[in-house]
């Protein structure tokens, strides 16, 4: 026994090295049939296992994955995407509603990087620029010249928060040095929010991020204070987002424990989401302003006020995106958004229009209601493919599922911007330079006005400043004063817009051009 006791510890030791030296034959040999074989491989990662280990030249295996993930979604239905790591955090940052950087707005003009807008109370006002500015540096980096491009002025101006970044200008003819402490910039989903009237206000939402409902909570109250009586929710051009902001939203308008939207699909069982809470309007006139722009969580809350008869619905048929997706993270920090569900209205109809004749035909789609005249005309029974349901509320209105959510009031495309020279004016940049250039020349014109309203009530510049974008832009060969009367007077209401934009940002533009907009005329109408 004293013998076993001693040679005892080499034997355990002994059969350890043995099975570990079996477990490493048998890993090496477990793409072999056999008894230890647990998982049969694809023939997609053989074959790139194959083109790995035995292809007669180099090959990026990461590009070639991602191409194979590519070609697989490409089977599926078009919103099912991949998301490579690299392009990850910035896919990100729009559903997050901030990222961190130095707080302007930029142009390339004439090879040079130009301060368009700089962020109120942001690290570069801190940092003492100014709209105006000419970037020629940031840190070691020359950004002037043919080679520079808006993506990589971003690459070099983004950072982690509270790193500094050195930054060279150019500030009426002088070079002067700035160091500016990168910090979190916000990425609004609120574009503008005021009183139109005294009763009546506007609000506009650019998309469904982290921040969206609270951010519209928030504007929503503040006009409350000066007296909202009535509301109009402009939702073009919103792609939509996070789901659960537009449930949130939803929840605002409507009353009881009503039902907002529910999801299913083949392996997700059915999800009901309802009113949980008192709303912030669940009383009070309501507008909402749609186009082929508003997709996916938009109309989410747009069917819902629509099967409820809670909203009149002004504007055009919208995108037609009724598809829920999830995003999982995968091992090599890529990402994987994955169509797990379908969404319905209250009444049980999908939004989803048909996507069953190919990636191409479902995206142009949209290009197709213009072709065809819908944008301009309305839409038309041959539209309405999918089956019909009532309305909830107490009109019991008919309403379609299967492809958008169809306004109860069209207001067509404005076709005045599509003349020849005005889209020469968009194309060439030439209107977006002879805004910058003519407000930097006139900043202390501008800088009079208090605010938006102001604006539009008492600049009476409208002469001169018509004369100049003529000027400028018959150095690009574009002539503007052959063009028909009607489009004068929109191209004249856009430079206005435009400029208070430069002054106040998306607030000033949508205050200035929504003075002029059908859409809104027509809501103002409609909840009078």
């Amino acid at each position: 026994m004293k013998k076993l006791q001693v040679w005892l510890p080499l034997l355990f030791a002994l059969v350890m090295i043995l099975g570990m030296l079996i477990g490493f034959r048998l890993r090496g040999n477990i793409s072999n049939s056999g008894f230890f074989n647990t998982r049969k491989q694809t023939p997609v990662q053989e074959v790139i296992d194959l083109v790995n280990r035995k292809y007669v030249d180099k090959v990026s295996m990461d590009s070639l994955s991602d191409d194979a993930v590519q070609g697989m979604l490409a089977h599926l239905d078009p919103h099912s995407v991949f998301i490579p790591a690299v392009d990850l955090s910035e896919v990100n940052e729009d559903l997050q509603g901030n990222f961190e950087g130095i707080g302007i707005e930029f142009q390339i003009f004439d090879d040079t990087v130009n301060v368009m807008n700089v962020l109120a109370g942001g690290p570069s006002d801190k940092s003492g620029l100014q709209v105006g500015d000419k970037i020629l540096k940031v840190g070691d980096s020359a950004v002037a010249g043919n080679a520079i491009t808006s993506e990589r002025i971003r690459k070099l101006l983004r950072g982690p928060g509270s790193s500094k970044v050195a930054i060279t200008l150019l500030r009426a003819g002088q070079r002067k040095d700035v160091i500016i402490v990168r910090g979190m910039i916000p990425l609004p989903a609120v574009d503008v929010a005021y009183m139109i009237n005294k009763e009546t206000g506007y609000i506009r939402i650019n998309k469904f991020s982290e921040t969206t409902h609270a951010e519209f909570a928030q504007a929503l109250m503040k006009l409350q204070e000066k007296g909202l009586q009535k509301l109009i929710l402009d939702l073009r051009g919103n792609g939509g987002g996070i789901l659960q902001e537009s449930i949130e939203m939803a929840d605002d308008f409507l009353d009881g424990d009503k039902l907002i939207v529910y999801t299913v699909g083949a392996k997700s069982p059915k999800v009901e989401y309802r009113c949980r809470r008192d709303g912030l309007f669940e009383k009070g006139k309501l507008a909402l302003l749609t186009d082929e722009g508003t997709a996916s969580a938009s109309e989410v809350l747009a069917g819902a006020l629509q099967d409820w008869d809670r909203a009149t619905i002004i504007g055009r048929r919208t995108f037609g995106k009724g598809l829920v997706q999830e995003q999982y993270q995968l091992s090599d920090g890529s990402a994987l958004r994955l169509t797990v569900a379908r969404y319905y209205t209250p009444t049980g109809r999908s939004i989803q229009k048909p996507y069953n004749k190919g990636h191409d035909d479902y995206n142009e789609e949209v290009f197709n209601r213009f072709h065809d005249g819908e944008v301009l005309h309305g839409d038309t029974s041959s539209q309405h493919q999918g089956p019909a349901y009532k309305t909830l509320g107490p009109q019991k209105r008919t309403v379609f599922g299967g492809g958008g959510i169809t306004p109860d009031i069209f207001v067509g495309f404005d076709t005045s911007t599509l003349a020849k020279n005005i889209t020469a004016l968009y194309v060439d940049g030439t209107l977006s330079r002879f805004i910058y250039t003519y407000y930097t020349q006139h900043i202390p014109t501008f800088q009079s006005f208090k605010d938006p309203s102001d604006f539009v009530t008492g600049f009476h510049d409208d002469d001169q400043l018509w004369n100049s974008l003529a000027t400028y832009a018959a150095h690009d060969t574009i002539d503007i004063r052959v063009i028909p009367e009607r489009d004068k007077v929109i191209l004249r209401h856009r430079l206005k817009a435009l400029l208070a934009r430069q002054i106040w940002r998306t607030q000033g533009y949508y205050e200035v051009s929504n003075a002029y907009d059908p859409a809104v005329n027509k809501a103002l109408e409609v909840i009078k």
